[in-house]
């Protein structure tokens, strides 16, 4: 039986508690750099989730 990948829950958990922080105070405005970003991060969790298959 194949084990689960931890990748998908722990960017979640990363984006929520960012996006948490920035709602308390404690970070700055993330849209802007969200924005600009998204396609990057899509690439990379592509990328590994196909290094992973191998």
């Amino acid at each position: 039986m194949r084990g689960r990948s931890l990748l998908a829950p722990l960017i979640l958990i990363g984006l929520g508690s960012l996006f948490l922080l920035q709602n308390l105070g404690w970070l700055p405005n993330l849209g802007p750099l969200l924005a600009r970003w998204w396609p990057l991060i899509l690439i990379v969790v592509g990328v590994s989730m196909l290094l992973r298959r191998r």
